[in-house]
């Protein structure tokens, strides 16, 4: 049966219970399987009384007919007392037994298969580690080969040339481990043209073939089992599959059905049967360094000999050991460094040894025999045989009386089975002591031998390096209780190859105090992403330089749209790496130089394209050098002086002499260019070349972010911690405080903590369902110095870490079988807050209002000065109590801008005035006093006349503007107060005078991040601040309620799950409350319906009057948006202002 879930409960009405046990599960009765959860939890939390149910859902659920419960802890005022409820339900099973020399062939009518589809699925067991299983053969070298080799299942897929090996197949893949265990493992194989899936038990993988492959040429039969006609052309030697196979359907087909129904579509090969024979050896595992298993010999004969097969990943163990009559010594078989030794010690003489094999602690079964005799030894090692003479002088070897497999019993002996390599660790089967099969069930039953700590008729051998969890192509290896990851090589370090050993940026290289030079840099850090080197310039700013492979001039004629020139360029990094260190950018740009002589850029007939540019987004894009992402149009267009002025390229005037285009790119975005095609240059005299610079990216967004604690209600919260294997975190501190908690995130049971716990130590504390565990870093100074201190914490799979500073990391292990996922659910919130005190203020320059010429730049510039933009989102939350007040003014070149301002009866208004020679658009909140000392949070989106807002997450509106779509050449934002008033309405000039006194916090406009410019450490040159600002949290003041004390709020996502430990206000519970709060809501109610029925009436007119307007304006605005690429796509991605 297919068994789901297990329940127990103690002895109905006693004292007897069991607290933890083991689960085990076999098809026969033998050759029993431990049950793992998250294939590393070996046992199961029991009951604490004799009347409480403990349930557990399995995941994945056991197939089988015989389960055992083994109790490894009970009551200890009581005895062993269980009762077990199983849960699941019926499993269909056919079964097709093949001893290794037969097979099956199925033959199918062509009509019915797919030649691009093939779906594949079986169960099976075997002991044997290599076979074919099945495979599929066409005339040309096609076919499918699915085979067993070494205990690893390869599935092998061939398009072509039979003459090359296997090894270089188009597709190789390769799952699974230890699968000759005479266990049930399952295989799905899903094909459907170039997408391969591979499935084996619960590990899975996929690939995508390159190239031409979607067709495979192949016979319309499969086998399985073997490769039955001897004319196949088969290029790789194979063994036929001795085992049995379950449940076989192929492309729907049952095969073992038809081949019960004798169907004339299947050809039976040898002897196969249809039932599964039972396994005819016995395993057993050794569990740990004490386990042994001590057997009987035949003393005083004048041989010893013994056999067994082992398999481990221990390099070192003792296998064996047996004490000799009449000589005073011992004969030791034992591992060392993944050799097998024979050893003869005999007192007062040296050791005789022999050495044999090598690598045999590969996981693999090992025949092993050994013989001792007269003065000649010998030792077999999978039917190599080793031997060597020795003298003994006028005695013989005379067999003890008993045979020590594993290790030996505690005080046996004296020196003589003392191994300084330690015991064995791994699994035993077909042990023969004098040349006779040992019956370990008898030893199991206690009637024969004795045996301390094993698991008999049962190898519990895992591989821990399937998955492989050593990142960044780190290689593993493994022990009995852990694996190890070699890092050599890969750029990372760390347990796992977790940590880069590279730098992120070359501002971070700065910072270290490197010169100029070729590095490494690893952009994404721990991530996926491998590093790559380039060129650092350290000027005053680090900028880093990206080449490419057309760097030289390039000159181009003959073209036309039916055979354009097409300029493909190469990077030393790839899309994905060049991606990472743009957006980790705080500005890139690319210079293109482009020259023409009678050569367009643009059709002027139909405005169509003749010659464009494509980025790393494989989008066409058709502005060129010193423009902004405005189509068709060049840095002369922008200048106004083209030499023709009809046009905004120079290029399109189509004149018979050289002109040129040329500028920087600076749109992140869009860059790097991989693509330039040129189309007009076909006509007499025409011609046109182009160069592109490398690219140039200077800054690092996320190497310095900061934020304030001014009191013990202030939070730092940031979206769910998603570290479940591996994870780290790294961030700056300075505090005179004397402890509290950094960083905290929590499960439904899982955590993870970092806190100051007192003024010398920080500690990291979590739990991942083995208990919770704490390590610390002492300190001989004080963290609380006010200074800055770095704190790094790392959590793996194999261990967890902390360092502050240069100090010495402190380590935790991770239990060797225990819970490995870290699974949280809590939402974290991040701001950057301010304090502003009176009459200051914070100014962000865009861009002065100059042009690009071809060689400057705007290294800080997040717009330039002549940009149009149609859209934009503004959010921030402020908290104050004076009025009026300004809390946000944006200002362009043409006398347009944006105001947010409280006024005098404390309502919020925002005024839109995108048409210099209209009033501005005022939206007006009055439903409650904004300067009440409460921290609000303000959110405005427009797209073009349409303007969204939002207050507090609950106040909101929609409006549409009469004065324009366009906010054209945008020159400032200023919080604060106003120092250069320019043409304005009275209320922003009066509220501008006064300016802001209290907090701003989390200020953006689109991918600018005003706040977080200004409080940086080295402030950029178009940021100035005036007055008293710093570095605050913006919680609600001592006088004002606990609920805007306590409130937190998040900008992140809300995925998950509410944390229940978030602070919660405290309620009022007095009668005065009550009443007065009854009064609240009828009265509240009225208004609303009153609200309600006034904002239907002004909807209906604002509909009529705004649908003709959307209609005339729908064509120009569907045009901007596709030109103007989307600000906000980079505001998820760039707005969180913190480091991790």
């Amino acid at each position: 049966m297919e068994i789901t879930a297990v329940a127990t409960q103690g002895g109905y009405g006693s004292s007897n219970w069991v607290t933890s046990y083991l689960l085990m599960f076999s098809d026969s009765g033998r050759n029993w399987k431990q049950y793992r959860q998250e294939d590393s939890i070996w046992g199961f939390s029991g009951n604490a009384n004799a009347d409480s149910v403990v349930y557990y859902r399995l995941q994945p659920s056991i197939k089988a007919r015989f389960l055992r419960f083994i109790p490894l802890e009970w009551n200890p005022k009581g005895r062993i007392g269980m009762r077990i409820e199983v849960f699941g339900c019926a499993y269909k099973s056919e079964v097709l037994d093949l001893d290794g020399k037969s097979s099956l062939l199925y033959r199918f009518d062509k009509k019915s298969l797919s030649p691009i589809k093939d779906t594949v699925s079986l169960q099976f067991k075997t002991v044997e580690s290599d076979g074919i299983l099945l495979h599929r053969e066409g005339q040309n070298g096609d076919h499918i080969t699915l085979e067993l080799r070494r205990g690893k299942l390869f599935l092998l897929i061939n398009s072509g040339d039979t003459k090359l090996p296997s090894t270089h197949t188009l597709i190789n893949l390769t799952l699974g481990s230890l699968l000759d265990d005479q266990h049930w493992h399952s295989v799905l194989i899903q094909r459907l043209g170039k997408q391969v899936n591979f499935t084996v038990d619960e590990h899975r993988q996929r690939f995508h073939a390159q190239g031409e492959f979607t067709y495979l040429d192949l016979d319309y039969e499969i086998s399985f089992g073997g490769i039955p006609a001897p004319g196949k052309s088969v290029s790789f030697l194979h063994k036929n599959f001795h085992g049995c196979l379950e449940n076989l359907y192929y492309n729907g087909v049952d095969i073992i059905d038809l081949a019960k129904q004798q169907n004339p579509q299947i050809i039976t090969m040898g002897n196969v049967s249809f039932s599964c024979s039972q396994p005819q050896s016995v395993p057993v595992t050794f569990l740990s360094p004490r386990s042994y298993l001590a057997l009987p010999g035949s003393p005083g004969e004048d041989e010893i000999s013994a056999a067994f097969q082992f398999r481990t990943w221990n390099k070192a163990g003792l296998l064996l050991f047996t004490e000799l009559q009449l000589v005073s010594g011992g004969l030791l078989l034992f591992l060392n460094d993944g050799k097998l030794k024979l050893s003869l010690h005999q007192s007062g003489k040296l050791p005789s040894d022999i050495t044999a094999g090598v690598g045999l602690n590969d996981g693999q079964w090992h025949f092993i025999s050994l013989s001792a005799q007269r003065n000649h030894l010998s030792v077999a090692v999978d039917g190599q045989v080793a031997s060597a003479s020795f003298s003994l002088g006028p005695e013989q070897i005379y067999s003890g009386g008993n045979y020590y497999f594993g290790g030996c019993p505690d005080n046996s002996f004296g020196s003589k089975c003392k191994n300084p390599l330690g015991g064995f660790q791994g699994c035993m089967r077909l042990i023969s002591v004098s040349d006779k099969l040992v019956d370990l069930i008898s030893v199991q039953q206690g009637s024969l031998g004795n045996f301390s700590d094993l698991q008999i008729d049962s190898c519990g051998i895992t591989d821990r390096c399937l998955p492989n969890f050593c990142e960044h192509g780190g290689e593993c290896s493994q022990s009995w209780n852990t694996f190890h990851c070699n890092c050599a090589h890969t750029g990372y370090k760390g347990a796992t190859c977790h940590n880069s050993i590279y730098e992120q940026s070359c501002e971070a290289y700065k910072h270290r105090g490197n010169t100029s030079g070729f590095y490494y840099i690893d952009s994404d850090g721990s991530g996926p992403l491998e590093p790559f080197l380039l060129y650092c310039n350290m000027t005053e700013t680090a900028w880093t330089i990206i080449q490419h492979n057309g760097s030289d001039l390039t000159r181009v004629r003959n073209t036309n749209p039916e055979n354009p020139h097409a300029g493909f360029f190469e990077y030393v990094a790839s899309l994905e790496q060049l991606q990472a260190t743009i957006h980790r950018a705080e500005h890139c740009e690319q210079e293109l130089t482009y020259y023409c002589k009678k050569s367009r850029l643009v059709n002027k007939q139909d405005g169509s394209p003749l010659s464009w540019w494509v980025g790393r987004t494989n989008e066409t894009q058709t502005y060129w050098g010193g423009s902004l992402p405005d189509p068709q149009k060049c840095a002369c267009g922008r200048e106004g002086n083209c030499i023709d002025s009809q046009y905004y390229c120079n290029c399109d005037a189509d004149r018979n002499e050289w002109t040129n285009d040329t500028g920087f790119l600076s749109y992140k975005e869009h860059l790097p260019v991989t693509k330039i095609v040129i189309t007009d240059t076909g006509r007499p005299h025409s011609e046109a070349a182009y160069k592109l610079g490398p690219l140039l990216c200077q800054g690092d967004r996320s190497f310095w972010n900061s934020a304030s604690f001014n009191t013990e209600a202030s939070y730092l919260h940031f979206p769910t911690f998603h570290g479940e294997l591996s994870a780290d975190v790294s961030f700056f501190f300075k505090t005179t405080a004397s402890s509290g908690v950094f960083l905290e995130n929590l499960g439904i049971t899982d955590f993870i903590r970092i806190e100051l716990r007192s003024p010398a130590l920080v500690t990291f504390s979590f739990d991942v369902g083995n208990g919770p565990f704490e390590i610390s870093v002492q300190s001989p100074t004080h963290f609380n110095d006010n200074q800055w201190h770095h704190v790094r914490v790392e959590r793996n799979m194999k261990e967890a870490s902390i360092q502050v500073d240069h100090l010495l990391p402190k380590i935790q292990p991770a239990p060797a079988d225990g819970h490995v996922l870290l699974q949280l659910n809590s939402q974290l919130f991040v701001e950057i807050s301010a304090y502003f005190g009176p009459g200051s203020s914070v100014i962000y320059n865009f861009q002065e209002n100059y042009s690009l010429s071809k060689n400057s730049s705007s290294h800080a510039a997040s717009f330039h000065g002549d940009m149009k933009l149609s859209r934009e989102m503004i959010k921030f939350s402020f908290r104050t109590t004076r009025t009026p007040s300004l809390l946000l003014y944006v200002s362009s070149f043409y006398k347009e801008y944006l105001s947010v301002t409280i006024a005098k009866n404390g309502s919020l208004q925002i005024r839109y005035k995108l048409n210099r020679y209209q009033e501005p658009d005022v939206v007006t909140f009055d439903f409650k006093n904004m300067a009440d000392g409460q921290l609000h949070h303000i959110m405005i989106n427009r797209e073009e006349e349409v303007v969204f807002v939002e207050i507090d997450e609950n106040a909101r509106r929609q409006v549409h503007l009469s004065s324009g779509t366009e906010f054209s050449a945008v020159k400032s934002l200023v919080l604060g107060r106003i120092l250069e008033p320019s043409d304005i309405d009275q209320e922003t000039a009066l509220a501008g005078a006064q300016g802001f006194l209290g907090c701003l916090s989390a200020v953006q406009l689109s991918h600018v991040a005003p706040l977080k410019a200004a409080l940086h450490p080295n402030r950029p040159a178009l940021v100035t601040v005036s007055g008293h600002v710093t570095e605050s949290s913006c919680v609600a003041q001592a006088g004002t309620d606990a609920t805007s004390r306590e409130r937190t709020h998040s900008f992140a996502d809300h995925s998950g799950t509410r944390d229940d430990r978030e602070p919660r206000a405290n309620a009022i519970k007095s009668d005065s409350a009550v009443i007065g709060g009854l009064i609240a809501v009828v009265v509240f109610i009225l208004l609303c319906i009153t609200a309600i029925a006034v904002r239907i009436y002004q909807q209906k007119r604002l509909y009529k009057r705004n649908e003709a307007k959307r209609s005339e304006n729908v064509d120009s605005a569907e045009a901007v948006l596709k030109s103007e690429l989307n600000i906000q796509n980079a505001v998820s991605e760039n707005q969180k202002e913190y480091f991790f």
